[in-house]
């Protein structure tokens, strides 16, 4: 059995400096760079995409609604036309980051507020989708497994992967619980290294309520922000590497 790591990076923006790109990438086999709008500029997605070109893993885009103040996290009134545009925007901006250094855009994993409502609201699912396959059909794209993302991508003959979080924790509708919530977070790299193998072997996983929930796993996102996440990181790797699931873009 295989397991994709993915990680956000590329969030560093102007003389601020985010996360712990340059160390991440060592541990995960694809990332999904911020393209300016929630984070990341110009000289920090050429210097992700170059970093991951030479560390041999997968790049995505990772476009946001507009909003650098909140990080991209807050629910915004949009229209199905501005996130299409949005998302153009932003992935045809890193997709020539990636072409500069010689590289593939392998997929697209929208982030934060924009990726959580699509995954409820099917106008905006497919704004998304629709987004995706006019800039390149053949592009994969990451969501939540379930979601209406996941079924407008079937719907346009999209490639999509399930996503699922080592770290947090799920309704019993199999959505995020919201990070503002009891139970939004999980601790201990060995405790999610045994949830992410129930998820890619019995196709389940445990909701904040305790009930058994129906899951795909495709690929795990990982976050990397700090000193402490990066030593989970680590320390994720080795553990699923050890249940037997080899780490594989």
């Amino acid at each position: 059995m295989k397991i994709d790591l993915n990680s956000d990076l590329g969030e560093s923006y102007g003389a601020y400096k985010v996360g712990m790109d340059g160390e991440i990438l060592k541990y995960v086999s694809s990332v999904n760079i911020a393209c300016g709008f929630h984070a990341g500029d110009p000289m920090v997605m050429d210097k992700t995409v170059e970093m991951a070109i030479a560390n041999n893993v997968k790049i995505g885009a990772h476009p946001g609604l507009p909003d650098l103040m909140g990080f991209g996290r807050r629910i915004m009134n949009v229209s199905t036309e501005e996130v299409k545009n949005y998302m153009v925007y932003q992935v045809g901006a890193l997709m020539a980051f990636v072409k500069k250094r010689g590289g593939t855009l392998n997929h697209v994993k929208p982030h934060g507020a924009l990726y959580n409502m699509a995954s409820k609201d099917k106008k905006l699912a497919d704004a998304v989708v629709e987004a995706v396959k006019s800039i390149d059909e053949n592009l994969i794209l990451f969501g939540l497994p379930n979601s209406e993302v996941e079924k407008s991508a079937l719907e346009h003959n999209i490639n999509f992967k399930n996503e699922v979080f080592a770290d947090r924790g799920y309704t019993d509708q199999g959505l995020l619980v919201p990070r503002s919530e009891p139970g939004a977070f999980v601790q201990g790299a060995e405790n999610c290294a045994e949830r992410i193998a129930t998820m890619v072997n019995k196709k389940e996983v445990m909701s904040v309520n305790n009930n058994p929930v129906k899951i795909l796993a495709d690929t795990v996102c990982v976050h990397g922000d700090n000193l402490e996440s990066l030593e989970f990181v680590k320390a994720l790797k080795v553990k699923l590497e050890n249940l037997g699931l080899k780490i594989e873009g």
